[in-house]
């Protein structure tokens, strides 16, 4: 069943049992924490000063498994050992608000900063409304240590290429006022170029302007629910994938001072 028909459906139900429900599933009415990503770059950022190795951990597409979800998150807190935490997008599955509250809750428990970007199924109905609203600008980048993470919408198909995704002016931005400090660079994604939701027309562009920055560790996505390594384009710059959580598995990285870096996939 496609994600639009699943769209579809929900909706529907959601209108003919609408005196069952409180206020509609697409209100974006958000109750508790709101602007999230600056709050928590700022907690990275901080703590992450000064740094030249650093350990994170990179999950994704928690839609509807919230079970598997809480169980991650006790998992990685029960490390001791992860600086910070990145989540690739899909948290929700039909865009409803109440599925990004529902998340957000859970995601107060980690015991380290995290951040979200955006995936295909939160633009759905109101979910980037509600996304912009609990976390803030879709594009976002932030320095642990030496290291810049760019974080960006790649989900173009969402937008019928009304807007521009992804965002140029952002990564040209980001290119022509990168800190003094950074040293080296890490891109975040929820959908990879080539596959169907990217605008594949510019996916070479992009990786055009991946290459300008500054020691390229490597690229992290989402999306396809399953665990992969691919060296898209030929130019060194692997692409790892991360599968959806329901199959209980993150992904740690290990960025060291020497220039290396340690992969390690996880099951719980």
């Amino acid at each position: 069943m496609t994600k639009k028909l699943l769209f579809l459906i929900f909706s529907f139900t959601c209108l003919t049992a609408c005196d069952m429900l409180e206020s509609h599933p697409y209100d974006v009415h958000i109750t508790g924490e709101r602007g999230l990503t600056e709050k928590n770059i700022r907690l990275i950022e901080n703590k992450m000063e000064g740094r030249k190795t650093m350990r994170f951990a990179f999950l994704t597409d928690t839609q509807r498994w919230y079970d598997d979800t809480e169980d991650a998150i006790k998992v990685i807190n029960a490390r001791n050992d992860i600086d910070f935490v990145i989540h690739g997008g899909d948290q929700s599955d039909f865009g409803a608000t109440k599925e990004f509250i529902w998340m957000r809750d859970l995601f107060a428990n980690f015991q380290m900063p995290y951040v979200c970007l955006l995936g295909n199924h939160d633009c759905l109905g109101t979910g980037e409304e509600a996304y912009r609203t609990i976390y803030g600008n879709p594009n976002f980048a932030f320095t642990a240590g030496n290291v810049r993470f760019i974080c960006l919408n790649t989900n173009a198909l969402e937008y019928d290429y009304s807007e521009p995704v992804p965002d140029f002016n952002f990564i040209e931005e980001e290119l022509n006022n990168l800190p003094e400090e950074v040293e080296k660079t890490v891109f975040v994604m929820h959908v990879k170029p080539y596959e169907m939701v990217f605008n594949n027309n510019v996916a070479k562009v992009f990786q055009l302007y991946i290459n300008q920055f500054p020691n390229v560790q490597f690229c992290l996505y989402g999306h396809e629910h399953q665990l992969a390594v691919d060296d898209l384009f030929g130019d060194g710059v692997l692409y790892y994938q991360c599968p959806c959580i329901h199959k209980r598995t993150y992904l740690v990285f290990t960025l060291n001072e020497d220039g290396t870096y340690d992969y390690e996939p996880t099951t719980f």
